[in-house]
């Protein structure tokens, strides 16, 4: 797991923004929709499928099964990390880790496949978020880091830099005049 982590918005024309920045081409593709309608869910699942990139839930191990996502995402009060992982078998799990390195470590231990910090950055869709430290990064867990939280094509080059291995990405990718341009920017990155 590398490269672009889209993390999809709330709003209008949202499966047309998700077919953009999957012809982008982002690496990991997160369902984050709080009361989402099931068609929709069911919409965005066929096209993780059709460009064959992981689909991942947020927050919800029972939706991700019944639309055979790829995995889940939880954080810190979304559920039991272990429990989860019993569930999804050989599944992706994520888990949120903010700025707490003994986080991700339980994580591992309990199974996630990768650990996400953040706020890196002041975060639009978050702006009260705990910032975390990018020294967090250099720390080897045995998986993927992701960076969460005010991410932009501007600052990704640290973010790289300091080791993360996927930006997760809502507002610069989904809010930007051209998503697909977008994404295979920020691919660029990472090649």
């Amino acid at each position: 797991m590398r490269g672009l982590y889209a993390i999809t918005p709330e709003g209008p024309d949202l499966v047309a923004k998700v077919r953009a920045a999957l012809e982008g081409g982002i690496a990991l593709l997160q369902y984050r929709r709080k009361g989402g309608a099931r068609t929709e869910a069911d919409a965005i699942a066929r096209l993780a499928r059709e460009f064959q990139v992981p689909l991942v839930v947020n927050d919800d191990v029972e939706l991700a099964l019944a639309l055979d996502a790829s995995g889940v995402h939880l954080g810190r009060d979304d559920g039991d990390l272990v429990a989860a992982r019993k569930k999804l078998k050989d599944r992706i799990l994520g888990a949120s880790c903010y700025d707490r390195l003994d986080l991700a470590r339980a994580a591992v231990a309990a199974g996630a496949d990768y650990v996400a910090f953040g706020s890196v950055f002041a975060s639009p869709s978050k702006p009260g978020a705990v910032r975390a430290p990018l020294s967090l990064f250099k720390n080897d867990l045995g998986v993927p880091k992701c960076a969460i939280g005010g991410v932009t094509l501007a600052n990704a080059p640290q973010l790289i830099a300091a080791g993360a291995d996927l930006l997760a990405v809502i507002s610069d990718l989904f809010d930007a005049p051209d998503i697909a341009a977008r994404a295979r920017a920020y691919a660029k990155l990472f090649a």
